[in-house]
């Protein structure tokens, strides 16, 4: 019989919030909450060690139970009351998983073809808009996505949720823009830097499918001078409407499927 926590005082429980609410807690304690079936399974699937498992049975489904039955023997019931304390989001089908975290050094970074495809992102800050940028970078079938001086917590709930699990299906490395650079000086890769700048081309008068990192600024300020000034080339998509900019996600997936299309094409 599985152990069963019913108390919102219980220690454990105040933890698993501290977890949840405290990006310096998830990094003190180098685990994540994550929640959803889909998402746990992911999560395995992309080498993530599972720590311990709760279900709170009056809402996670025979279908679900039946799932993550197999995915870990540490496996704590909770009440209602107390799934719903932790929980970050409505329905995530009644389970949620303590996840050991990654270390995401660019060191760890295994090209998956000889031409690597890479999507940098400098300095995002929402939550929703890395989560977004994954979930594009995941459809795109990059090698990794880089983020440059990052200003929010990879497994904050939100970046999770918005990702829809893409956190965990993508090769992902953080670091200062210096170590990014260096980086993709010293593999031979291209940089193709999105900016509106007057030295900036159309993007797809470009070649792509040489090693290629597309990076891309925040939608206030754009790209740093350090990413223009060593950018092989300053790429612009042309707008036709009364704004010059879009959201960064939106203009990311334009320039990795154009990357994408002239692949398949020459393939």
């Amino acid at each position: 019989m599985h152990k069963y926590i019913s108390s919102l005082q219980n220690p454990f429980v105040k933890e698993l919030v501290l977890l949840k609410e405290k990006s310096r807690h998830r990094r003190k304690k180098g685990v994540f909450l994550l929640e959803g079936v889909r998402e746990i399974q992911l999560a395995i699937k992309g080498g993530y060690v599972i720590e311990q498992l709760l279900v709170c049975k009056d809402i996670c489904t025979l279908e679900a139970l039946e799932k993550i039955q197999n995915i870990s023997d540490q496996i704590l019931e909770v009440s209602t009351e107390v799934y719903k304390k932790i929980a970050y989001r409505e329905s995530t089908e009644g389970s949620i998983a303590v996840v050991q975290s990654k270390m995401h050094t660019l060191n760890n970074i295994v090209f998956k073809r000889k031409a690597p495809l890479l999507l940098i992102a400098e300095s995002p800050e929402k939550p929703g808009n890395i989560g977004a940028l994954l979930r594009t970078a995941d459809a795109a079938n990059v090698d990794a996505i880089l983020i440059a001086n990052p200003k929010t917590d990879l497994y904050n709930p939100n970046t999770i949720r918005s990702s829809v699990g893409c956190v965990f299906t993508t090769q992902i490395a953080t670091g200062s823009t210096e170590e990014i650079l260096t980086y993709l000086q010293n593999n031979n890769i291209s940089i193709y830097a999105a900016a509106l700048h007057k030295e900036s081309t159309p993007y797809y008068q470009q070649d792509f499918t040489q090693p290629t990192a597309i990076a891309v600024g925040t939608e206030a300020t754009g790209l740093t001078s350090s990413w223009l000034e060593n950018s092989h080339q300053k790429i612009i998509i042309p707008m036709n409407g009364k704004i010059d900019s879009m959201n960064v996600s939106v203009a990311a997936s334009i320039l990795l499927f154009e990357a994408m299309r002239q692949r398949d094409f020459k393939s």
